[in-house]
């Protein structure tokens, strides 16, 4: 074969069907929650609830993992997937609006950890209210089963997708 003629490639197998149309509505879902259309649409009738404040709130909401005694400034940042930097300012600016506190550490008095306040649990709770009204209106032509089925499948996805990150990536071993 001369140098000038292609080399046959293999056949490339097609993803499966399913595969593809999960990709496509996980595009959609991304697009979504970069323009943060379901937390505007969620915070619609409270337009002075800062999302981003929420999102801190959530997160200190989830409470500290086991390997964690409580849920740090650190931690915020990991979960909303932002520098230290920027999680610091969102936090001030949550505790600021009385969202949050701060408290000392049970464990190490120089470590600070982050709680929820009164109005920062009163504010949760009303977004809740308004993303279960939007999901309400989203899933209002769905059957119980489907929308039990869908729960059930997004909580065994987002388990999934939660293992894969605490996996480290494999390694060459010939390396």
């Amino acid at each position: 074969m001369s140098a000038t003629e292609l080399t046959p490639q293999p056949a490339i197998e097609e993803p499966d069907p399913a595969l593809i149309a999960i990709e496509r509505a996980m595009i959609k879902i991304r697009r979504r929650q970069t323009q943060r259309v379901l937390g505007q649409i969620a915070a619609k009738d409270e337009p002075h609830i800062d999302l981003n404040q929420i999102a801190a709130v959530d997160a200190v909401d989830e409470g500290p993992d086991e390997r964690q005694e409580g849920v740090t400034v650190g931690v915020v940042a990991e979960r909303l997937g932002i520098d230290p930097s920027r999680a610091s300012r969102v936090v001030a600016a949550t505790i600021q609006n009385g969202y949050l506190r701060r408290i000392a550490s049970q464990h190490d008095g120089r470590r600070s950890c982050l709680e929820i306040t009164d109005q920062g649990a009163a504010a949760l709770e009303q977004t809740h209210r308004a993303r279960y009204a939007l999901y309400e209106r989203l899933l209002a032509g769905w059957t119980v089963t489907d929308r039990r089925d869908l729960a059930r499948l997004l909580t065994r996805f987002t388990a999934s997708i939660t293992a894969d990150e605490s996996t480290p990536e494999p390694t060459d071993s010939r390396t």
